[in-house]
């Protein structure tokens, strides 16, 4: 049996008193999008977090290819991309200057950025912004440029934070095909998100978070033959409102 891309074992994380993740383990396969699904405050974002070493557990470990991520940290950053919700572009520089500068946190030199942006610039439909600044670009160019920034330096592992939140359905539709275009070509997806469409069409698993431990692990097409139900926004809804409702969850070892 191959190895899973990433392998999470009893994670736990405290915030002062209040401990938001309880003993979460799963494995994230290679090549395959997972959404990580909840209400707010169940744990998703945090669990993202730290899969992005942007914030320590308190106990538990991550393994990436096999090997802790403590003791291969730098190999791993420079494996994986974090593109969070809100744009964080830097405004005094053009788009193209922008992406030159997140390839030279990877090391990257500006031959080697610019050979990789002539790649994306295409692949994002990105051409006739480069030379722009922040400002004049629209809620989903805004987040393509996140995105491109995210791919600079080719990750195999890409964690997605609300990539579509707020935006228009048609421009969601489009991030939509850009992810699943990812997806192909071979990445390995983490997304989290509120909107129960957006995760079912992505989505190879789907894992459930209620107050910090996984509810389920599953399919949203097995999910939805065993809960006898037409989408995932309906098995969210009963199992969000109703504790008692049980399913046993995949764990893919």
């Amino acid at each position: 049996m191959h190895i899973p891309l990433l392998q999470i074992k009893n994670l736990t994380k405290w915030y002062g008193s209040k401990q938001v993740l309880k003993d979460i383990s799963l494995d994230i396969l290679q090549g395959e999008i997972i959404s990580f699904l909840g209400i707010n405050g169940a744990g998703k974002t945090t669990l993202s977090s730290i899969i992005a070493t942007l914030h320590p557990a308190n106990s538990g470990i991550i393994l990436f290819k096999g090997k802790p991520v403590t003791s291969i940290l730098k190999e791993y950053r420079h494996k994986i991309a974090f593109c969070q919700q809100q744009p964080n572009l830097t405004h005094s520089l053009s788009l193209e200057q922008n992406l030159i500068l997140a390839g030279s946190y990877y090391g990257m030199t500006n031959t080697q950025s610019r050979e990789r942006i002539s790649l994306l610039k295409k692949q994002l439909q990105l051409t006739e912004y480069l030379e722009q600044k922040v400002s004049v670009l629209s809620g989903g160019f805004k987040q393509r440029f996140m995105i491109a920034r995210s791919l600079m330096h080719n990750p195999e592992l890409i964690l997605f934070d609300e990539p579509t939140v707020a935006l228009d359905p048609h421009i969601r539709r489009q991030l939509w095909s850009i992810i699943k275009e990812l997806k192909n070509n071979g990445t390995t997806i983490i997304l989290t998100t509120h909107y129960l469409d957006e995760a079912e069409t992505l989505s190879d698993r789907v894992c459930l978070l209620d107050k910090g431990v996984i509810r389920l692990i599953d399919t949203p097409e097995k999910l939805k033959q065993d809960f006898k139900m037409n989408t995932l926004e309906d098995i969210f809804i009963q199992l969000t409102k109703d504790p008692s409702v049980e399913y046993e969850r995949q764990k893919y070892e």
